[in-house]
């Protein structure tokens, strides 16, 4: 789609003001009472997450099984449900305030993929993340955007043994460097992964993606700041 077919869509819907669209085929709430207006941007653009949804709708399969990590506002989860089923997506979110927002998305589209309220991180330790009204700077990084909150969280390595998938789908602002370089992913044959060398820079970005190499994830295909990594074999 044309960035000006994209902005004079964009504009219609701002002044029209819709409280959902339809994305993908999938219902989202636009409320301006629920959902920030960056976010809100994104969705009348249809921009919001497009590298990811590009990337899970041509590589996620219906027998995947699939863990989100950092769920947004729940468009990501649903496109995940679509293909691989409800029963076989688990996504968290660490915002507390983006629950209620992800379950009105459920809701809409009568599809109820498994929500933990949560941080995912390498030891499971509480940890302080600070929570912005633009969802897409919430992060664990003090970046003077946001207020701080210590939330609890799960470690990954747990998660994976528990849940067993084998998809990852991960945008989490920058925390994927400390947790991807702490693991070996066990299970795991492809990853969908959001990069974010603005936040925590070029080389620990390198190491990380030079690790998940050596545990067998080779880069496939890159979309923007969106990348598909799968396991040889």
């Amino acid at each position: 789609m044309s960035s000006l077919l994209r902005n004079a869509r964009k504009g219609l819907r701002r002044l029209l003001r819709p409280g959902t669209i339809t994305l993908d085929g999938l219902v989202i709430c636009t409320d301006a009472a629920m959902v920030s207006p960056q976010v809100r941007n994104g969705l009348f653009k249809e921009t919001y997450e497009e590298p990811e949804r590009i990337l899970v709708r041509r590589f996620l399969k219906p027998e995947d099984r699939v863990l989100e990590v950092g769920g947004g506002i729940g468009l990501v989860s649903l496109t995940c449900a679509r293909i691989c089923g409800v029963a076989n997506v688990l996504t968290y979110e660490a915002n507390p305030a983006m629950e209620a927002v992800i379950r009105n998305n459920f809701r809409l589209n009568g599809l109820e993929p498994n929500l933990r309220n949560k941080l995912v991180t390498q030891d499971g330790r509480s940890v302080t993340f600070y929570v912005n009204d633009n969802i897409m700077s919430s992060s664990c990084f003090d970046r003077n955007m946001g207020t701080p909150q210590t939330l609890p969280s799960d470690a990954l390595d747990q998660v994976l043994a528990e849940w067993k998938p084998t998809a990852l789908v991960m945008d989490v602002e920058g925390a994927e460097i400390e947790m991807l370089t702490a693991s070996h992913l066990p299970g795991i044959r492809k990853v969908i992964l959001e990069i974010h060398p603005h936040i925590v820079g070029e080389e620990p970005t390198r190491t990380m993606l030079e690790h998940l190499r050596q545990v067998g994830l080779i880069e496939r295909e890159r979309v923007q700041k969106s990348i598909l990594l799968q396991r040889e074999g």
